[in-house]
């Protein structure tokens, strides 16, 4: 079993920053690919930034430029550094985490194996 704990969720008027972070535990040594879900109020889940075990990254269209997804070494720790912010980014965003690649789980419609809990942003105006 894996287990993700996400970390700095908060408040930030827009064109602020946050950094995202989610620590990965358990059978880790698993994990390929992991990313970063949103979800707003009233609106489906949707997939923000995605990084495979080859390092490739993919993006949703109304984040680029202005999100980065990295890792550490470990590939135990993934961040998502969010400039710009602006208030349609407000969501509960999630941690996710696969044994295969983000990307092409993504393309078929396919929930990622493994969640953390969520951490709050909220963009005000």
């Amino acid at each position: 079993q894996v287990q993700l704990l996400e970390s700095g969720g908060g408040s930030v008027q827009a064109g602020g920053s946050l950094r995202l972070s989610c620590a990965a535990s358990g059978y880790t040594h698993n994990i390929y690919s992991m990313g970063w879900y949103r979800q707003a109020p009233g609106k489906e889940r949707e997939g923000v930034a995605v990084i495979d075990g080859d390092g490739s990254t993919s993006y949703a269209d109304s984040v680029k430029g202005r999100f980065t997804i990295s890792q550490d070494n470990a590939k135990v720790s993934l961040y998502l550094q969010m400039n710009s912010l602006k208030p349609e980014d407000t969501a509960m965003y999630y941690c996710a985490a696969d044994t295969g690649s983000m990307k092409v789980i993504q393309a078929l419609g396919v929930p990622p194996a493994y969640w953390g809990q969520g951490t709050q942003v909220t963009v005000s105006s």
